[in-house]
């Protein structure tokens, strides 16, 4: 299961970062931004194309080479987004679908890499 769950991230990664690096001006008004400079633009490909291909690859190493060390990463990138996401939505009410998705996402990802890693720690001390 959790070599699933860590091959998930990285095609969720992979996907995203490619779809932001061939689509930069859709994704990135699909995400709220309403303009970005040609700086902007730059910025929003380094971090939502080569970034999010660096989680990709990272996921898929510690799908095949260290899966704890994958859970752990997972709870350290998915717990601060969540803290950030949920109270941000409500501040900036009302927000698109886009963003409501991409949290309810989040929070997903975030609650499996804990009852991975939780069931983990129980199965390792046995």
């Amino acid at each position: 299961m959790t070599r699933f769950y860590l091959y998930l991230n990285a095609a969720l990664y992979l996907a995203f970062a490619a779809w932001c690096t061939l689509a930069p001006a859709q994704t990135a008004q699909g995400l709220g931004y309403a303009a970005l400079s040609a700086s902007g633009f730059s910025e929003y490909l380094v971090v939502y194309g080569g970034m999010e291909l660096g989680f990709a690859l990272f996921f898929v190493y510690c799908a095949r080479r260290a899966q704890r060390l994958g859970l752990v990463f997972s709870v350290c990138l998915y717990a601060p987004i969540v803290a950030w996401r949920w109270p941000t939505v409500v501040a900036y009410w009302p927000v698109s679908s886009t963003t409501l998705a991409t949290g309810a996402l989040e929070v997903v990802l975030l609650a499996v890499a804990l009852a991975l890693l939780r069931f983990s720690a129980h199965t390792d001390s046995h």
